[in-house]
């Protein structure tokens, strides 16, 4: 955004120096800094400019004043001119360098960068200070962007009306008394300006000049030819007799810029005293020359300013380029470049050359003339390619990160479900840990042998059905423990198969555990590692190749041997594991036939059989869903995890912690245990933050949302044995061909809507307005689908391809329509 910067040189004299405010800040925006200083006395400033005004007042040589005809300057009065500039520049930039101004100019240089666009207001009531060259200062030259203009303290905003939008712009241009220049030049510069309307005005006279003031709307209002500035008064000569100062012009002037009148140009001589008395009229910008301007000077700078302008520059930077070009006539013409000068009412904004004029009509889209036949095969092919952009980059795996994340934002939209009473949780957290380093011998684990015999003990006396310690052990504990590890069979363990950085090898078994007694189960958890390193994944078995060099030599995972353990009693045991058993992909639950039913028949009973329950947990084949461009088949046999949803994973079962157990003040009630711990799968596991087993998972990846491991195999655990008793489905998507199909169905969807709203004539401006509507409703149902489709049917359906695939198939048949309309 464009800044502002308004110099508010509010009292003082050259005498006494100069009291000075800058105001800093977006422009059309209540400026962000206010800075206080002082210009300190310069008494000698107007002795300085006095010279240079008298040594430029002698090069009468060709200006738009009355002048004698043939005066040319000579080398001297050329040299004397140069001097006297360099004198006063040097001056200027030495003032504004003063110490009293320091804070006035360091707030500039914060505030301020060289590529910002800056409107410089210098607004004061002292003569002296508005005719100084302020474009002379040096540190302007640091900011390309940047133009000064002058103004008063004391003004209003103009009463303008409303200008209806028009397609041209209003020009009067008056043509003055010319004697002695060429002023035909100016007139043939703004014949060759485009979208304009000119009105004409040779010479006129004062009445003809005020009716067109006053009865027609004017936009811009030009004048060429004599003026001068005198006696405090501003003067135009505007025919060879007559001569008119601005206060004669008054009442036909403040009837203009109510009309709308944006800016006044006076490409004529000595303009101080003009641009003074028109502001005062409240006409928003005007443009005039400081001092006598030599005429090819005058005609170049108009040629200049124009061609900017109408490019759709803005008024002060056109004035700047128009300005500086006008260096290379300096050897003819010295101090050109001073000349031009902008008087702006800062309560107006200045115009752009196109905010004159209306908007430029659009031609209403007509592709109803198109062939319907024509406009279909457009509209087919271009969704296919659509879809199969989307597809290839799919298929490279480049949306792999943005398909988990919008997989974690659904799995967070689905309802709570109640805790899984068929576990328990028995969390060691940071208090349990801290109490036991004070009395106990930890040697690197999180429960000591004897805290854990006694916690054995309680447990088992409630007869769980398995309980699983999800801590690792690869030592040989106390003599009692140890006994405890190999007989009972409701005691489950730990391993690691490994295969990463940090545990290559793994982590080897609890050694009292017979690894032949299906007690022991891997631990490892499956990381998404191209997904932000969450956990997605529920791995059942490993492959021979996984344990070739681990410590861990086990293939079925803790959860799965925590299942068969609380099924043992129901299992049909030949049709139930891996199948086939020397690959591990899928994995297979059947319970035995349930009893048959007796009923009532005709001469006694009949038996009527129940079908046998079984569930099948096929493995996931090498690309499925949002998983692209890896293998998944290559470590074993692994399901999508389905987390039991909750606000928090932790509440997937009731859970108690050790210290609860143990405590000697207050110890449970045997009816409380009974409760807890009967006919349970009891998991026992670090909770505590110094153990470092937190896990990042759909419902959370920061620090503080992370997961303990004992409850991500919690989880896994419940997703086995829901699926087995209580029917809850499994996680599921599609194979790469019915995403594909999905993709290609939403694509084509876009193409539709697209393709309607195009056989609908109408503004392309409405057009695109409708076809963002039509297809953000379409997104809408979109991601509806894709809500209800996991919540409902647990179903993984590609959300950000078929997004993509919508727009740019929508955004596509949009485009080619109407390139192909345009063209017929």
């Amino acid at each position: 955004m464009a800044k502002l910067v308004v110099l508010k040189i509010i009292d003082g004299n050259f005498e006494q120096g100069f009291t000075v405010m800058q105001e800093i800040g977006e422009e059309n925006q209540r400026p962000s800094s206010t800075t206080l200083g002082k210009l300190p006395p310069l008494p000698e400033m107007p002795l300085y400019y006095s010279r240079w005004k008298e040594s430029y007042g002698r090069l009468k040589s060709r200006y738009r004043i009355i002048a004698k005809k043939g005066q040319k300057p000579n080398v001297s009065v050329l040299d004397d001119c140069h001097n006297a500039s360099k004198m006063l520049r040097v001056r200027l930039n030495t003032w504004f360098l003063a110490e009293d101004y320091r804070s006035v100019r360091e707030k500039w240089l914060q505030q301020l960068s060289p590529d910002d666009e800056i409107r410089v207001l210098i607004q004061t009531e002292d003569s002296q200070m508005r005719a100084l060259p302020w474009n002379l200062l040096e540190f302007l030259e640091g900011y390309p962007h940047a133009e000064i203009a002058i103004s008063a303290l004391n003004l209003e905003k103009p009463p303008q009306r409303q200008v209806l939008p028009k397609s041209r712009v209003s020009i009067l241009s008056i043509m003055g008394n010319s004697e002695g220049i060429d002023t035909d030049v100016d007139q043939g510069l703004l014949d060759r300006l485009p979208q304009t309307d000119i009105e004409r005005l040779i010479a006129p006279d004062r009445k003809t000049l005020t009716d067109q003031l006053w009865n027609t709307p004017w936009d811009i209002l030009f004048f060429a030819g004599h003026s001068t500035s005198q006696d405090g008064k501003g003067r135009i000569f505007h025919n060879k007799t007559d001569s008119l100062t601005m206060g004669e012009l008054k009442y036909a002037l403040q009837k203009s810029v109510a009309n709308g009148l944006q800016l006044a140009i006076f490409n004529s001589c000595d303009g101080l005293e003009i641009a003074r008395e028109l502001a005062e009229l409240n006409i928003p910008q005007i443009i005039v020359m400081r001092e006598p301007v030599p005429d090819l000077v005058a005609q170049e700078f108009l040629a200049y300013f124009l061609n900017e302008y109408t490019q759709g520059t803005s008024l002060y930077l056109a004035v700047r380029a128009a300005r500086e070009r006008l260096q290379g006539m300096e050897n003819d013409y010295p101090c050109a470049t001073w000349l031009p000068l902008i008087c702006q009412n800062p309560t107006v904004s200045p115009p752009l050359w196109q905010d004159f004029l209306a908007p430029e009509p659009v031609p209403a889209f007509a592709p109803t003339l198109m062939p319907v036949r024509r406009s279909v095969a457009i509209a087919t092919l271009t969704s296919f390619t659509a879809a199969a952009l989307v597809g290839t980059v799919r298929f490279l795996g480049l949306l792999q990160p943005l398909e988990f994340l919008a997989f974690d934002h659904l799995m967070r939209l689905r309802p709570p479900e109640p805790p899984d009473s068929r576990l328990l949780v028995v969390a060691i957290d940071d208090e349990d840990l801290q109490q036991q380093k004070r009395t106990e011998d930890l040697k690197g684990t999180s429960i000591s042998d004897r805290n854990l015999a006694k916690l054995l003990n309680v447990l088992l006396k409630y007869k769980p059905r398995a309980i699983g310690l999800d801590i690792n052990r690869d030592r040989t504990p106390l003599p009692d423990l140890a006994a405890k590890f190999r007989t009972e069979e409701t005691l489950f363990s730990v391993c690691k198969v490994g295969d990463d950085k940090v545990s290559p090898y793994g982590r080897a078994p609890q050694p009292d555990i017979p690894l032949n007694s299906h007690r022991v189960g891997f631990s490892d958890f499956v990381v998404d590692v191209a997904g932000g390193e969450v956990i997605r994944r529920h791995l059942l078995g490993t492959n021979a190749k996984a344990q070739q060099q681990s410590y861990c030599q086990v293939s079925t995972a803790f959860s799965v041997e925590l299942v068969l353990k609380y099924l043992e009693n129901d299992l049909d045991g030949a049709e139930t594991g891996f199948f086939p058993p020397d690959e591990n992909e899928t994995f297979k639950i059947r319970l035995q036939q349930p009893p048959k039913d007796l009923i009532s028949v005709p001469h006694g009973y009949a038996a009527l059989p129940h079908p046998a329950k079984e569930v099948i947990f096929p493995s996931l084949p090498a690309r499925l869903g949002g998983y692209q461009g890896q293998d998944l088949d290559g470590i074993g046999s692994q399901i999508l995890l389905n987390y039991r949803a909750g606000n928090n994973l932790r509440d997937i079962a009731p859970q108690k912690s050790l210290s609860w157990f143990l405590s000697p003040e207050n110890p449970p009630s045997p009816q409380e245990l009974d409760h807890l711990i009967r006919d349970k799968v009891v998991l026992i596991g670090a909770t505590a933050r110094e153990k470092e087993d937190y896990h990042k998972t759909p419902y959370g990846n920061t620090f503080h949302d992370r997961t303990p491991g004992v409850f991500i195999h919690a989880h896994m655990l419940s997703q086995l044995l829901s699926a087995m008793l209580d029917g809850r489905p499994l996680l599921w998507a599609w194979s790469p061909w019915g995403d594909w199909g999905w993709i290609v169905g939403w694509s084509a969807l876009g193409g539709l809507v697209a393709w309607g709203v195009c056989l609908r004539n109408g503004s392309h401006r409405t057009m695109v307005f409708q076809m963002f509507l039509g297809l953000g409703v379409t997104t809408g149902i979109l991601y509806a689908a894709c809500v209800g489709g996991l919540i409902i049917w647990a179903g993984w359906l590609p959300l950000v391809p078929s997004v993509l695939g919508l727009w740019l198939g929508g955004g596509g048949v949009f485009l080619g329509l109407s390139r192909y309309s345009n063209k017929s």
